[in-house]
């Protein structure tokens, strides 16, 4: 099922009469949801990666469409397979998806403009760069913007009207079947390839290595030129493509960086903010790596060499990662059957109780639902007690498994407890998993004891 993070819209997974599920979305804006609807018909239609849509309500406020399971391409990034496959099917969907669209359905805007670039541009200066407090000549800096809008809305070296998928990530991209299937589109418009290809392959915690990018550029280049010359008899110049490349990977991490400053910083969601050092880590190579953006942009390559950056591990150009030689396992459960064991033998750990938080299992329409679903995921995000919670626990597990890094253990062992191990306790291992694996070159063996679930990457 889809994964909540940005957006406010809910999905749920119902079941029919027929014993089949399939997911329901309720959206907040009206003319959002028709986007969607309508590219999601347009592109399944064409035969495209999408889930197929089952129904809309008559004021076009939710709809249901299919079911495409709960595996999502970031859990799976060091599938070197999976990842090409997704860029040979981006290839498609931005060019046979273009073909006969209707551009006007498009929300907010039906193109990729100077207007929409200045709006994302003043994201980064207004919900990072002030929140931060970080010091900067405004003026030099919008000398800076200037010239990348400029250079944004040049040629991209295709010359064709094509989809920007413009949210292109990994955690968009859903694994059914071996096959990589495409959501929340709805905010796609007219505009150039470059931009979703910069969205995927430098996604903050994705965190590829320059020669994998590079290599996967190859492979989605090659899809994009077969594709351009079977719809239209026409070549792309893949020197011109790439060499606006660079410029929009700028824009992208600069965007994303305000996106974690308004989630983070105004909407105090913390696992925005532990995206920041990995995006800052990717401005700073950008310009250590071209020299061109350091001379076009000096105001902005002045400041990315004011941030502090950490140490994190790349993938290698097979999509693995370095093993990790420390094994944290994160537990869910119920008090009323007592604390996990340690089966590592080596004891010690944490313990948290979760009791302390707003419990959703008092409330009719979360009862039968876990922490692993968005209804209850929402209220726990939005009631915000079990956020300033999870602040504490990472500092202090954090802190740990560092030590532990630095010290060559082997194990550690972090358990959350609740009433009955269904919301609370779900909600917070998931999370303390997800964050230790994005910080840390660590394995995760994540057991939700009271349901029955257990899985190691």
């Amino acid at each position: 099922m889809p994964k909540q993070q940005g957006s406010n819209r809910i999905y749920t997974r119902e079941t029919d009469a027929n014993g089949r599920t399939f997911i329901r979305v309720q959206g907040t804006n009206r003319d959002e949801n028709r986007a969607f609807i309508y590219m999601a018909r347009h592109f399944h239609d064409l035969g495209l990666p999408v889930p197929e849509l089952y129904s809309v309500s008559e004021d076009g406020m939710s709809y249901t469409q299919e079911d495409l399971g709960d595996t999502i391409l970031f859990d799976h990034l060091d599938d070197y397979t999976l990842l090409e496959r997704t860029l040979r099917a981006l290839a498609h969907i931005q060019v046979e998806g273009a073909v006969d669209f209707d551009w006007s359905v498009c929300f907010p805007v039906p193109a990729f403009d100077e207007r929409t670039i200045r709006w994302d541009l003043n994201y980064f200066k207004y919900c990072f760069l002030k929140a931060t407090k970080i010091e900067f000549s405004e003026p030099r800096l919008e000398d800076d913007f200037d010239r990348l809008v400029q250079r944004l809305i040049s040629d991209s070296g295709s010359g064709l009207s094509t989809f920007l998928y413009r949210d292109f990530q990994s955690r968009n991209v859903m694994i059914k079947d071996g096959q990589p299937y495409f959501i929340d589109f709805q905010g796609g418009r007219r505009g150039p390839t470059q931009y979703d290809v910069a969205s995927f392959l430098w996604q903050a915690k994705a965190n590829f290595p320059p020669e994998l990018r590079n290599k996967l550029i190859d492979v989605y280049l090659d899809e994009l030129e077969k594709v351009i010359n079977s719809s239209f008899h026409q070549s792309i110049n893949k020197a011109a493509w790439r060499a606006v490349l660079p410029h929009f990977v700028l824009f992208r991490t600069l965007q994303v960086l305000g996106a974690y400053g308004f989630r983070g910083y105004f909407e105090r969601k913390p696992h925005f903010l532990e995206s920041v050092p990995l995006a800052l880590k990717n401005l700073k190579e950008i310009f250590e790596q071209n020299q061109e953006l350091r001379q076009d942009y000096p105001a902005l390559f002045l400041l990315s060499k004011q941030f502090p950056i950490p140490t994190v591990n790349r993938r290698s150009t097979d999509g693995q990662s370095q093993r990790a030689s420390l094994v944290v396992s994160v537990y869910s459960f119920s008090f009323k059957r007592g604390i996990p064991e340690d089966e590592s033998g080596n004891g010690g750990g944490y313990v948290f109780d979760c009791r302390s938080t707003h419990n959703p299992g008092k409330y009719e329409e979360y009862k039968s639902l876990t922490g692993l679903d968005q209804p209850v995921i929402d209220f726990l995000e939005k009631d915000g007690e079990i956020l300033t919670f999870l602040e504490s626990v990472y500092r202090l597990v954090d802190q740990h498994v560092e030590r532990f890094i630095e010290r060559g253990f082997s194990h550690l062992q972090v358990a959350f407890g609740c009433t009955g191990g269904q919301h609370r306790s779900v909600y917070c291992a998931e999370h303390l998993a997800r964050h230790l694996k994005e910080k840390y070159n660590v394995t995760i063996h994540l057991i939700h004891r009271e349901r029955g679930i257990s899985r190691k990457w």
